[in-house]
């Protein structure tokens, strides 16, 4: 075959296997086919509320955990009940002719032990913790995580927060620093270290549910601003840590939400821009310095809203005045609607009271109110309990006593036929405890003089050098004396 012949062979080929490739695809085979190449791509965007992490979003509380859990400590505390009521064996004129104690054997008293919690705030042994923890302790105990344990000494408390302060005489101790309680976001992870049930050393987690919750647990004059968090809270837990993800202090865990008396959703911890306050104050001073507005303030709602032309509810609703008291002098007027404290917005009673309790008598804050439909700013000076702006002090004598009181009301003066009386609150351990006297019980006279206020039993106290005579009565009526030695 000569090279033409070949050459026509080889382009008849070609073209025939080109006609029957083209003829199988137009005629035969026409369903398209698809090749998926797989391909990992990146995403450029990610939720901003969502942290990325292996657990499946959730922070990681481990740091918190290790910061804490070596500055929580154990607070043990011993004290004394007596089932005695009676207080007439103590009344001179039975001592006189019945023989001491009026002839009657008293109850003997039983030891109380008491368990909480507290947090390390120096490396030299200043811890804090509730009031309620300790206030009828005759014996502190702190036991610390190392198992090291320590006797404590009551530096000062505060009922009305429900903060006291212990010295323990240490020193190098892991410690914890405040965090900013105002920071806090609802919804954000805190944990929650203390010592339920005797179980030393626990920690648990949840959320931030709500801020400045007033849940009326700590009676009248009482400032409420609690963090309520669902990170569970148990007896044993009072006075233990509220913590940040940083692993800072941004509590005090006080009490919890229960109709059985363990945790069943809800708990609550004092803040540390209240906590802060009321520590540096006891340091300094032994005692809270209070400052104070001068106003009976009450919530607003939407009727008093409309009934101000408001367009809604907000503030906090100027009741009364106080004559001669702070606001009284800065000009603010009852029927005025507070707004802001030193530029932050106040909408709730709590709020108000947990900003102003910030400060000491003598300092000035910015109030602002919205008075006929318009803003005005005012410059209060706040002032003490007395009206003043001096530093109020304890006298040690009214300490010795050992307990709280209060004024008592116009209707249970008139409900007692009374026309003066003290009451008093709360019994701790001192004079009052070992005379017998319990919560309750209001003074009319002191050594004969009337009692109307605990200014009026201190003047008395004070320029005495032994005895105090006690005439008083219990809520239900009885009558009942009371004669107390003042010399240690």
């Amino acid at each position: 075959m000569n090279p033409k012949q070949l050459f026509t062979t080889f382009a008849i080929a070609i073209i025939g296997a080109f006609i029957g490739v083209l003829t199988f695809t137009v005629f035969i085979d026409n369903e398209p086919r698809t090749v998926e190449v797989p391909v990992q791509v990146e995403h450029a965007a990610r939720y901003a509320n969502l942290p990325s992490a292996p657990q499946g979003g959730l922070p990681d509380l481990t740091f918190a955990a290790e910061n804490s859990v070596h500055a929580v400590v154990h607070v043990q505390t011993k004290g004394r009940a007596t089932t005695s009521g009676q207080g007439y064996p103590n009344h001179p004129l039975f001592e006189f002719f019945f023989g001491p104690n009026g002839g009657m054997q008293q109850n003997p008293q039983q030891p109380v032990l008491g368990s909480g919690s507290g947090v390390i705030l120096s490396d030299d042994g200043f811890i804090v913790t509730n009031n309620h923890v300790i206030d009828r302790a005759d014996e502190i105990e702190v036991i610390l995580n190392d198992k090291r344990t320590f006797k404590a000494v009551k530096v000062g408390a505060d009922p009305t927060t429900d903060i006291a302060l212990l010295k323990i005489e240490a020193s190098d101790l892991p410690h914890m620093t405040f965090g900013n309680s105002d920071a806090l976001k609802i919804g954000e992870w805190v944990l929650a270290v203390g010592n339920p049930f005797n179980l030393t050393s626990t920690v648990t987690a949840g959320i931030v549910s709500a801020k400045s919750r007033s849940i009326q647990i700590l009676g009248q004059m009482s400032i409420e601003a609690f963090i309520q968090t669902d990170a569970a809270v148990n007896p044993g837990n009072s006075g233990g840590a509220l913590v940040n993800t940083q692993g800072e202090l941004v509590g005090i865990n006080t009490a919890i939400a229960s109709r059985t008396g363990s945790f069943s959703g809800y708990s609550f911890a004092v803040p540390v821009s209240i906590v802060e306050k009321v520590v540096s104050d006891l340091m300094e001073f032994g005692e809270v310095q209070r400052g104070l507005i001068g106003v009976n303030i009450r919530e607003m709602d939407n009727e008093l809203a409309n009934e101000l032309n408001m367009d809604r509810a907000r503030g906090v609703y100027v009741a009364e005045v106080i004559v001669d008291g702070g606001a009284d002098a800065a000009g603010i007027k009852s029927g005025d609607v507070i707004i802001s404290v030193n530029g932050e917005a106040v909408n709730t009673v709590p709020q108000l009271q947990e900003r102003v309790s910030r400060h000491r008598p003598g300092n000035n804050v910015q109030v602002e109110v919205i008075r006929d439909g318009k803003r005005k700013p005012f410059t209060v000076t706040l002032r003490n309990i007395h009206g003043n702006t001096d530093v109020v002090k304890t006298s040690s004598k009214l300490e010795n006593l050992g307990a709280t009181f209060e004024s008592l009301s116009d209707a249970d003066k008139q409900r007692l036929r009374i026309r003066n009386g003290l009451r008093v609150t709360n019994v701790t351990s001192g004079k009052f405890r070992d005379a017998g006297i319990q919560d309750g019980y209001i003074i009319t006279q002191a050594n004969r003089v009337p009692i109307n206020s605990e200014e009026d039993l201190k003047k008395v106290i004070e320029v005495l050098n032994e005895g105090l005579f006690l005439t008083g009565l219990y809520p239900n009526g009885q009558v009942t004396y009371y004669a107390i030695n003042l010399q240690d």
